[in-house]
């Protein structure tokens, strides 16, 4: 009787020593596991981040200088402290504090300054915003938009145009200059048109 009592405890014994045991076992493979959902978890949080952040990041360029010759023949410079790429059209480039120079083939002179823009380096048209000044022989202007076309070989200025020259200041709200015609036109606040040969070098 108390051998078989003996065996009865014994028995008990191991079986709660095998209980304690799966018991630590279970968790600590259960917590392991957990662990490594968690840091799984989190890697792929960190790398959604950075791919979110590549996306929404832009390559910023600095002191990036472009030259050429247009389609008319006139040589230009185009200079800007910082671009990066347009998001919406992969051929523009947005540009800060811009600084441009054409050379026409009259051997005049035009300087052409803002303080954004951007700059298509597939057809090579221009726009320049904010702050625009320009200088043309003896002539300053001063406006808040200007856009250069070389596909269709204008030069528009607008936007509170000023023009101050050795004859006059005068305001206006739109200055377009024919690059390829050699012509000046003129809009007034009243819609007046006054052309002007730009072979008096001047605006």
């Amino acid at each position: 009787m108390t051998s078989r009592k003996n065996k009865i405890l014994i028995l008990q014994f191991f079986l709660l020593i095998a209980g304690i045991f799966f018991i630590f076992l279970t968790f600590v493979v259960f917590k392991d596991r957990a662990s490594e959902n968690i840091i799984s978890d989190n890697d792929k949080r960190d790398i959604n981040l950075k791919l979110t952040d590549k996306k929404n990041s832009k390559d910023v360029f600095y002191n990036i200088k472009y030259s050429g010759i247009d389609l008319s023949g006139n040589r230009y410079i185009l200079e800007a402290e910082e671009a990066f790429n347009n998001e919406l059209n992969d051929d523009l480039l947005n540009l800060k504090f811009v600084d441009a120079i054409f050379y026409f083939k009259d051997n005049t002179v035009l300087y052409v300054s803002s303080d954004y823009g951007l700059y298509n380096n597939k057809n090579l048209n221009m726009t320049f915003e904010k702050n625009v000044k320009g200088n043309y022989e003896e002539s300053e202007l001063f406006a808040e938009k200007a856009e250069y076309s070389n596909t269709k070989g204008f030069l528009k200025i607008s936007d509170n145009v000023r023009i101050n020259d050795v004859r006059g200041n005068m305001l206006t709200e739109k200055l377009i200059f024919d690059i390829k015609n050699n012509k000046l036109n003129i809009n007034s606040e009243k819609n007046n048109k006054i052309n002007l040969n730009t072979n008096e070098k001047k605006f």
